[in-house]
């Protein structure tokens, strides 16, 4: 039994470490940190497909910073590329942005408002399991997954209950006689 108790906490600590960066992904942490998923390669090899990246805005941003930003035509989709040139024009900064698997850099260039922040945190792949828990069959996937184990395991606590307390009827009808 100390096996599936042992599975039982690393299946749940998983799905609470998803749950937090599915809820991340959803909403800003403090209206600077936010999480989200790494869906092309343009990034790759520093930034692999699947990947979540966590971003954290700041004031200021320089050429090499990988960074997330609004696309200007459609401004729910976000990029995730690296800074290549910063321009300053009647005071307003410009950044030219590029993905490093991309021979040619970004036709627009991006402005400091549409930039959501600096990519200071990369985990491969948990970006496929977050994209996949944000789906209906995922979702429920948390939800009944942990349920069944919870039931099972009290199950489990039922039957050996059950057992010991026949055992002791059992001793004390033979202590009787």
């Amino acid at each position: 039994m100390k096996i599936f108790e042992f599975i039982s906490y690393v299946f749940f600590g998983a799905v609470i470490i998803v749950v937090l960066f599915l809820a991340m992904s959803v909403f800003p942490i403090f209206g600077y940190y936010r999480v989200m998923v790494v869906q092309s390669g343009s990034m790759e090899p520093a930034v692999k497909t699947g990947s979540i990246v966590a971003v954290k805005s700041a004031g200021n941003y320089n050429a090499n910073d990988i960074v997330s930003f609004a696309d200007a035509k459609t401004p729910k989709k976000t990029i995730t590329h690296r800074i290549i040139e910063i321009k300053e024009k009647d005071g307003e900064k410009k950044y030219a942005t590029k993905g490093d698997a991309n021979s040619e850099r970004d036709f627009n260039e991006v402005a400091q408002e549409n930039i959501i922040g600096k990519v200071f945190l990369t985990v491969p792949y948990l970006g496929y399991v977050i994209h996949t828990a944000k789906q209906p069959y995922g979702f429920a996937t948390l939800v009944v997954v942990p349920a069944l184990i919870i039931i099972f395991d009290e199950f489990g606590k039922i039957k050996s209950e059950i057992v010991r307390m026949k055992k002791l009827k059992n001793d004390t009808k033979k202590e009787d006689l």
